[in-house]
């Protein structure tokens, strides 16, 4: 399911990478966290070099963080001792096990065509009310950046439209102009939804 271009890229460029992105987690990760019960299970995809992840188990919830490439589960354990383990977005497969999956900047590079399976894979990994964030580079179609990575490149109404199709209840979504790590500037989305 990972595409090859893109997954050689997070492998062969894991140190840099997770060094270039230091150690302070996502802007937004701490006011999802405040919706969760103190202690909530959290399912990472995407984990990356394990910043976000630290800061959750740093705040007392339980942390299952994956990502699809082992040099970078290789790189959040090192940094940050998470039991981080590799987990493809298509090798989801829990059932009402999580209170939340967090997935920060990752699900960008899944398919459109295989998007909706994942979806619908999250929502069955969370218990009934469970929460979900995402974010989303947005644009005008399925692509390429200029380091050769693919991304699903959305419209908001796209996304929008692919969390109802999942049957998700949408609580937010936020478009914000940022930066990409090509160089380019884009306006990206912040999603967060429940599932009823």
């Amino acid at each position: 399911m990972i595409d090859k271009a893109t997954y050689d890229f997070y492998q062969s460029r894991a140190p840099h990478y997770t060094l270039n992105f230091g150690c302070s987690h996502s802007t937004r990760l701490d006011s999802f966290l405040d919706r969760l019960v103190p202690g909530a299970a959290i399912l990472e995809i995407g984990c990356g070099g394990g910043r976000d992840a630290a800061r959750m188990k740093a705040r007392g919830f339980a942390v299952d963080a994956t990502d699809g490439v082992p040099a970078m589960v290789t790189k959040a354990n090192e940094r940050f001792d998470l039991g981080a383990r590799v987990m493809r977005f298509d090798q989801i497969a829990a059932s009402s096990r999580y209170d939340a999956v967090w997935a920060h900047a990752c699900l960008l590079h899944c398919s459109r065509a295989q998007l909706p399976g994942v979806l619908g894979s999250i929502h069955r990994a969370l218990r009934p009310g469970g929460w979900h964030f995402a974010s989303y580079k947005l644009g005008d179609g399925e692509g390429r950046d200029l380091l050769g990575r693919l991304h699903n490149f959305p419209s908001p109404e796209w996304v929008r439209d692919q969390y109802a199709k999942a049957y998700f209840e949408l609580i937010d979504a936020k478009v914000y102009a940022g930066n990409a790590a090509d160089g380019t500037v884009r306006d990206w989305i912040a999603v967060t939804v429940r599932k009823p």
